[in-house]
């Protein structure tokens, strides 16, 4: 018959392999005490940031991602109901824009798409930025939500006015020969 241990050495043995966990110091140390809650949550916050850290790192951008980002409208955007969404290259990495909207602030790389609209996407975040020749949009993609409509950067209203204007005279038959 196998020889079954005692409770308190399997609690002394669980106490040992947690305590060769936390850090040197620790393992050093069999006197020391064990990382406190605060302690233990400091040091998972600091993992997460390095982590953070390398995936954004890590991060490449092909070719094809910075022919877009070559036609993405950069700075204010005036949105619906007096919103408005900042779009900002980030200096010393193409194609990585910094999209700000209220108190939020978000990195954005392109995405190619089917259509020839444009897509800056934030995947950890789940947000991303359309634009398309009429207007722009950002958007919640896990929750599938509109976050904020009908952005237009200057070049945008431009277009429009031109495309209004151009309608405007052929239906009042000021066309030019």
């Amino acid at each position: 018959m196998p020889i079954m241990p005692q409770p308190r050495r399997v609690a002394l043995l669980v106490f040992v392999l947690c305590a060769g966990l936390g850090s040197a110091a620790h393992a050093a140390d069999p006197l020391a005490r064990p990382p406190t809650a605060a302690q233990k949550r400091a040091a998972a916050a600091d993992r997460q940031k390095g982590l953070d850290l390398a995936t954004e790192t890590v991060q490449r951008i092909s070719e094809a991602q910075l022919l877009v980002a070559d036609r993405v409208l950069t700075g204010d955007a005036a949105c619906e109901m007096n919103q408005s969404v900042s779009v900002e290259p980030i200096k010393g990495k193409p194609g990585h824009f910094q999209l700000r909207f209220k108190k939020a602030s978000y990195t954005m790389v392109p995405e190619e798409t089917s259509s020839g609209a444009v897509r800056l996407e934030d995947k950890k975040a789940g947000i991303v930025w359309l634009q398309i020749p009429s207007k722009s949009m950002l958007m919640n993609s896990r929750a599938g939500q509109r976050l904020v409509d009908g952005c237009l950067h200057a070049e945008q209203r431009a277009a429009l006015s031109a495309v209004e204007g151009a309608a405007a005279s052929t239906a009042t038959g000021d066309r030019k020969p």
